[in-house]
C-alpha cells in the first residue's frame, strides 16, 4: 500500500492512498489550524471501528442474520502529554435487526478481533480494548 499527504496551506493537508479518494486533513484553530479536515488520529480511531465494522458486518450476513441497521461506536482516551497516543478503547456495535441471534453476533466480534481486522490486531497488544454489543429488535 502507498500513501501521501500533500500540503496545501497553513495546516491544511490532503490525504490519498492507493483507491485515489481523498479526505482532507486539518487542525484546530487552538494549534494553528483552521478547522477544515479531519484529525489524523479521528482517521485512525475511523480506520479501526470501520475494519471491524465491514468484518463483522460481512460475517453476519453469511451467518444469515437479519440486519436492518448497524453501526460501530468508539470511544478513546488519550494521554496527557505528547505524543497523546490512545491509552484505551472502547467499541460498541449496535445491531438491528429480525431475530438476530446474540451467539452470532459474539462469534462475528470475535472473528473480527482474533482473526481479520488488521487495525484491531496492531492496537490490542499496546492497549486495552473494551467490545460491546447491543442488539434491537427491528419493528
Amino acid at each position: 500500500m502507498q500513501a501521501k499527504v500533500t500540503w496545501s496551506q497553513g495546516l491544511t493537508f490532503e490525504g490519498q492512498a492507493d483507491t485515489g479518494f481523498k479526505v482532507p486533513l486539518g487542525a484546530s484553530p487552538d494549534v494553528g489550524g483552521n478547522d477544515d479536515g479531519f484529525r489524523p488520529m479521528e482517521l485512525i480511531a475511523i480506520g479501526v471501528i470501520g475494519c471491524t465494522a465491514m468484518d463483522v458486518i460481512s460475517i453476519l450476513q453469511k451467518k444469515r442474520q437479519e440486519i436492518t441497521g448497524f453501526r460501530v461506536d468508539l470511544e478513546a482516551s488519550r494521554a496527557k502529554e505528547h505524543p497523546k497516543v490512545f491509552t484505551d478503547m472502547k467499541i460498541t456495535y449496535h445491531i438491528e435487526g429480525r431475530d438476530v441471534d446474540p451467539k452470532a453476533v459474539e462469534r462475528a466480534i470475535e472473528l473480527s478481533e482474533e482473526k481479520y481486522c488488521p487495525a484491531q490486531a496492531m492496537f490490542r497488544d499496546v492497549l486495552p480494548i473494551g467490545l460491546e454489543y447491543e442488539i434491537e429488535e427491528a419493528d
